[in-house]
C-alpha cells in the first residue's frame, strides 16, 4: 500500500531474490491505458533488472481490469510459467460499478492463484481519482508495478525454495 509513509518502489533492506531462469507472465488491462502502460513499464524494467531476461517474459493483454483473472488463468494453465502479475487500474466513479469490479478482481486474482498453485499477484489500483492513480504509476508515490514485480519473484523463490 502505498502512502506519504511508504514508496512502492522503494525496496531498501529487501533481498529482491535473482531472477535469472523464471518465466514471468505479465497480464495488464488496456483500460486506463496511460496508467498500466506506467505500471506494465515499471514491471519489466524491474524484472529484467533482478535477472529475468526478457524472452522470459510473457505478455497478454486484456480489454479490462474484469478480464485479468482470465487472462491470469491462460497464463497459469501454462506449466512453464512460474508466476503472473496483474496490472490493471479502476478509478471510482460515481456508481457501484466500482466496488464489483475490484472485489471481483481481487477474489478471482486469489482463486486463480490457489487453483495453480502459483504466485498470481494482485498490481491493481483503486483509487479515487487519476491523479492517485499516477501517484502510484511512477509519479510521487512510486510504481505499483516495481512492486508487483518484486512480489512476484520473492514468492516464485519462495516456492522453488520449499
Amino acid at each position: 500500500m502505498s502512502s506519504s509513509h511508504k514508496n512502492l518502489s522503494n525496496f531498501e533492506g529487501s533481498e529482491i531474490p535473482n531472477g535469472k531462469g523464471m518465466r514471468i507472465g505479465i497480464v495488464v488491462a488496456e483500460w486506463n491505458t496511460a496508467v498500466t502502460g506506467a505500471l506494465f513499464d515499471g514491471a519489466v524494467q524491474t524484472l529484467v533488472k533482478n535477472g529475468v531476461s526478457k524472452d522470459d517474459i510473457i505478455i497478454i493483454k486484456v480489454p479490462g481490469s474484469f478480464e485479468l483473472t482470465m487472462g491470469a488463468q491462460f497464463m497459469c494453465e501454462d506449466k512453464t510459467i512460474d508466476g503472473v502479475i496483474t496490472l490493471g487500474c479502476v478509478i471510482q466513479g460515481e456508481t457501484r460499478h466500482f466496488d464489483f469490479i475490484c472485489d471481483a478482481v481481487a477474489h478471482g486474482v486469489t482463486n486463480v492463484s490457489l487453483k495453480y498453485n502459483k504466485p498470481v499477484i494482485f498490481g491493481v489500483l483503486t483509487p479515487n481519482t487519476l491523479e492517485q492513480a499516477q501517484d502510484r504509476a511512477g509519479g510521487k508515490h512510486g510504481n505499483k508495478g516495481d512492486e508487483a514485480a518484486v512480489t512476484a519473484l520473492k514468492m516464485i523463490a519462495l516456492k522453488k525454495g520449499l
